[in-house]
């Protein structure tokens, strides 16, 4: 799940020279909505920007988000997965054309309740627990107990990472308990010993614990490289590319002191900072 970094690189660079040229006077409110991966990025942009443009900011998840913006009802679709095929087509039949903006990095973290004792985990076993065909933290050098999976729901762009890099074919048993949220996910882990699900890397706290993949932890720096199993893009879609206060708002995003702010809530920059 690799980004079009030259294409991505291209505009980020075109648009942060332009960010620093352009002054940020709006007069419309921009509606945010989508990937609860990308909310903390959207509420922090929001809240540096009060007093210059009105930002409003609504979760749901990615496939809200780009549905939002194919019927209109959103300026910028937050994502955390591409749009698909089937998505640009329903778009096209409206008159939205989607632009897409490659906006931060993210390392999708396996979190576990701090007590457990298991520390890595490789991609099968993360299939297996989930597909249902490993059920006992013993069979993976943990307490004799079973496991719970904590999975996000299908609307969601950090559900269908999921989906991709881990599960392939083989589809998320019916037992797990399924979220609408980032944040769902954690506060089920975190009160649950027997507990596992993932996160993006923003939402780990210090009441869950990170397992590493195949030897590998979810770090700012693996998702810069792409070093980890499961670091991914994150997104931000307009209609077209865009104009006035939605370009400022996304000018801004992709600036130095956006991308500050990127690193701040805890993602990675798409760009080396000044």
């Amino acid at each position: 799940m690799k980004p079009r970094r030259a294409f991505v690189g291209i505009w980020g660079g075109l648009l942060a020279a332009a960010a620093a040229s352009v002054g940020l006077i709006g007069a419309e409110t921009v509606t945010m909505t989508g990937s609860t991966t990308v909310l903390p990025i959207a509420q922090a942009a929001a809240e540096a920007l009060i007093g210059t443009v009105d930002v409003e900011v609504s979760g749901g998840g990615s496939s809200v988000g780009i549905a939002s913006l194919v019927d209109g009802t959103t300026m910028i679709a937050n994502h955390s997965r591409p749009m698909k095929g089937s998505e640009y087509e329903k778009a096209v039949e409206n008159g939205v054309y989607p632009f897409t903006f490659h906006i931060a990095n993210d390392a999708l973290s396996v979190v576990v309740h701090p007590s457990n004792p298991v520390n890595d985990l490789s991609l099968a076993q993360l299939q297996g627990i989930y597909a249902g065909s490993i059920r006992n933290w013993s069979e993976l050098g943990g307490v004799d107990a079973p496991i719970v999976p904590v999975s996000r729901d299908s609307s969601s762009g950090t559900f269908e990472t999921w989906e991709t890099i881990v599960m392939g074919k083989t589809p998320v048993s019916t037992g797990a308990i399924y979220t609408t949220s980032n944040a769902d996910v954690a506060n089920e882990v975190s009160r649950n010993p027997n507990a596992i699900g993932y996160v993006g890397i923003a939402y780990v706290t210090p009441n869950l614990k990170p397992v590493s993949v195949g030897g590998k932890t979810a770090s700012i720096e693996g998702a810069i490289r792409y070093s980890y199993p499961i670091a991914r893009p994150l997104f931000m879609s307009t209609n077209g590319f865009p104009s006035g206060t939605v370009l400022e708002v996304i000018l801004y995003i992709l600036s130095d002191a956006g991308q500050r702010l990127v690193e701040e809530v805890g993602y990675a920059p798409v760009r080396v900072l000044r």
